[in-house]
């Protein structure tokens, strides 16, 4: 005869602790499906109602529900980004940073998050990941928001004149400047590059302004064809603070195309203001290379390899004039080893097309051409409407 069933803990006592395991593990594994659609429920009511008040400019309450649908959902990529945008718009920008760094670990073709993860950086200072990210930014594209493209694009310049990087700098400033405005932040930025000073246009010291001003007036002025008033921001620069290491150096840079005489005086000038001055050396070894005097253009580039031995410029230097010279294995070969030093400098890439072709290796020049059309691609600021 079978008796009642065990009642209380004599269960526990009378079913073997195997048995008893796994009808706790059954009893867990048949709560999960109904777990998960509950966690998926909140998920997707928060961020609904993050996106309602995104859209209704209730930026805090969305930064809020943002958080909390990513407490629920920490993978969600949509939640990332929106509350990295969120955050940057309000200056938060540590925790702007933050979110988008997660986001691009995520989503890392989206130029736009690596955009904005790098606007973040450098408002927190953080300039080496800055610059980095927005690179890959303009790498990567960042679709149709033309302001965006302008701060990406203006940020990577000022950056590289901070990281000394002067002629990229006013290579990317000229072509802003093409497509905008040249107002005060521009031409702070351009005369900072243009007097080789490797500061942010923030940092620069009150009694230095007037003398930024009046460079960067000039180089706008170079860059929008205005020939006279650019000679005239020069000339009063130069007058007004002719003992300032970079000033004639400046002047003569302008000078060298219309009046090489009055150029290599400049140059000269500045040489016994900063005797070490490696900029002045490589241009007139430019300017001495084009009038056919090969060994003073070899003296000062090799004068300037010694001062500076990791500037690619002074390779280009010498590399021109090498090959000016008719020594096209030794013209090459400085201008690869500037090639290696500066892989994103067009001028370089220029020279070495047209030398491999010169000597018949065709396959190599093609090669630089290619190059040269994606880093132009790459390099080419928004359009942008005059204001």
């Amino acid at each position: 005869m079978i008796g009642p069933l065990p009642q209380g803990n004599s269960l526990g006592r009378s079913v073997p602790p195997v048995v008893k395991m796994c009808f706790l593990i059954s009893t867990m594994l048949a709560t999960i499906p109904a777990a998960r659609a509950q966690t998926a429920h909140s998920f997707q009511q928060l961020i609904t109602a993050a996106d309602r008040a995104r859209e209704q400019s209730r930026d805090d309450e969305a930064i809020q529900l943002y958080r909390q649908a990513l407490a629920v959902k920490p993978e969600s990529a949509e939640g990332r980004w929106y509350l990295g945008i969120l955050l940057y718009a309000k200056n938060e920008y540590s925790a702007a940073r933050d979110a988008l760094r997660t986001f691009v670990a995520l989503r890392p073709d989206t130029g736009a998050a690596w955009a904005f993860l790098g606007l973040s950086e450098f408002q927190l200072r953080e300039y080496t990941r800055a610059f980095d990210h927005l690179q890959r930014a303009m790498a990567t594209g960042m679709g149709d928001d033309e302001d965006l493209k302008h701060s990406v694009f203006y940020s990577v310049s000022i950056l590289l004149t901070r990281f000394e990087h002067y002629d990229d700098s006013i290579g990317m400033l000229g072509a802003i400047v093409n497509t905008r405005r040249c107002d005060d932040t521009v031409i702070d930025a351009e005369g900072l590059a243009g007097l080789r000073m490797p500061l942010l246009p923030s940092e620069i010291p009150q009694d230095r302004r007037e003398l930024v001003r009046l460079a960067g007036k000039g180089l706008c002025a170079v860059h929008q064809g205005r020939v006279d008033d650019a000679l005239q921001s020069f000339t009063t620069m130069r007058d007004s603070f002719t003992k300032e290491p970079g000033v004639h150096f400046l002047l003569g840079s302008f000078l060298m195309n219309t009046r090489p005489e009055d150029g290599i005086a400049e140059m000269k000038r500045e040489l016994e203001i900063s005797p070490s001055h490696v900029p002045a050396r490589n241009r007139l070894a430019e300017q001495y290379t084009k009038s056919g005097q090969y060994e003073q253009a070899l003296t000062l580039a090799r004068e300037a390899g010694k001062l500076e031995p990791k500037n690619f410029s002074v390779n280009i230097a010498l590399g021109e004039a090498l090959l000016a010279k008719g020594d096209t294995a030794e013209g090459i070969k400085q201008l690869e080893t500037a090639r290696e030093l500066a892989p994103e400098n067009t001028r370089i890439r220029w020279d070495l097309a047209r030398a491999y072709a010169a000597i018949g290796r065709s396959e190599d020049a093609q090669r630089e051409k290619h190059e040269i059309e994606r880093l132009q691609q790459q390099n080419n600021p928004p359009d942008a409407k005059q204001e």
